[in-house]
């Protein structure tokens, strides 16, 4: 069946294809330049301190991980609070390093972290909250933050689906130790693969450059506190202080991104267009419930939540949607404490995931778009709504 109403839209043009042929022509395909300068207008946009480019939103939250356990501010068998809705690679680094996962439920409007759930599960072993701002909705820094600083607590930001949505006119990936940002395809901008690690903090800033590049000193400062650089740079070519990765960004990614930059105020503010006419046209639906804003989303989604009449039918409707040209997806992983993975896993759940289960049975999402997509979305809704 032809794909009426996509998950996504390509933001590319001529900018991005005649960047893509500058370094094909330029020969240095791999991290250079073009990566340096994406990172520095990575950050001025942002206003954060320290980027770091890599090759995924996945490896972007592994480096964080790594850099806090390799500094010391995380040991191994610390437990981390986790909203029980996420992408696997949310997860995934905390077990790699050794970390004791708690799962927390969400809420069901806002489908981030419950707030007064994490309260509830914080103990003396709880060393951090790695938060998840889901489907570009942020959660309440205000209150997250209380919550962190009161326990004394890291603050991890998965923010890989929210580039460009804010909180109290700051943007969201800002309010963390390390917030992470994914560039791929299907994200807000699009450097075909890509990920971006951001602090205020130059300690795991210089510990993710070491991380990312095969745990090398070549990629760190002179003045690094980390590690003192000799002046022989035929030795710091090749010289391993840490258990590093190969997770470096291809020049033309860089070279993509820093075009797909410039956009990001329109394409944030054409999704945000098309919310508000999918949160006008839902609001009063019986059998629907929709994502409750916080802040200012950046609509990577719009989630769509079964209940009534619909409620124990997703299969149903997943069915007849996609017959009908509507491309649909899972709210991220649903609870992924019912994937089979977590038998891997150093993990506890704090109470009851109600909420998750809900969203794992009756949950799914619709894309959003960079360009308008009234039509589109006035055609699921006239699907949704004779659904019988």
């Amino acid at each position: 069946m032809k794909k009426i109403y996509p998950l996504s839209n390509d933001t590319w043009d001529n900018e991005e294809i005649e960047a893509i042929q500058e370094v094909i022509e330029s020969r240095r395909f791999t991290m250079g330049q073009k990566t340096k300068e994406f990172e520095e207008k990575f950050v001025k946009y942002f206003g954060s301190k320290y980027a770091v480019m890599v090759n995924s939103g996945s490896s972007a939250n592994l480096i964080a991980v790594a850099s806090l356990i390799y500094s010391g501010r995380l040991n191994k068998g610390d437990e981390v609070i986790v909203p029980a809705v996420s992408w696997s690679t949310t997860y995934f680094p905390l077990f790699q390093y050794g970390l004791k996962l708690k799962f927390v439920d969400i809420d069901l409007e806002t489908l981030n972290l419950d707030l007064t759930k994490v309260e509830k599960a914080i103990t003396k072993k709880t060393k951090a909250i790695f938060t998840v701002n889901l489907l570009g909705n942020p959660n309440d820094f205000e209150k997250l933050s209380k919550i962190c600083n009161d326990n004394d607590l890291i603050l991890i930001e998965d923010n890989c689906e929210a580039l460009g949505a804010k909180y109290n006119n700051k943007y969201t990936g800002t309010f963390g130790d390390i917030g992470t940002f994914s560039t791929f395809y299907s994200h807000h901008i699009c450097t075909m693969e890509g990920g971006v690690a951001l602090t205020n903090d130059e300690e795991l800033y210089h510990y993710m450059l070491s991380i990312r590049a095969h745990g090398w000193t070549r990629d760190l400062p002179a003045n690094s506190k980390l590690f003192k650089k000799s002046s022989n740079s035929f030795y710091e070519s090749f010289n391993f202080i840490l258990p590093g990765y190969n997770l470096r960004p291809l020049e033309m990614e860089a070279a993509i991104g820093i075009k797909q930059i410039k956009k990001i105020e329109k394409i944030i503010k054409t999704r945000r267009k098309n919310a508000d006419y999918f949160v006008e046209i839902f609001k009063d639906n019986k059998n629907i419930s929709i994502q409750k804003e916080i802040g200012e989303s950046s609509w990577f989604g719009f989630a769509v939540m079964l209940k009534n009449e619909l409620k124990g039918q997703r299969d149903k409707v997943i069915k007849f949607l996609t017959e009908n040209g509507i491309e649909v997806r899972p709210i991220v992983a649903g609870n992924f404490t019912r994937n089979t993975v977590i038998r891997y896993f150093d993990y506890e759940i704090s109470g009851e995931l109600k909420i998750a289960d809900y969203i794992h049975e009756n949950g799914f999402f619709v894309g959003n778009h960079s360009n308008l997509i009234k039509k589109v979305i006035i055609l699921f809704f006239e699907k949704i709504t004779k659904f019988k």
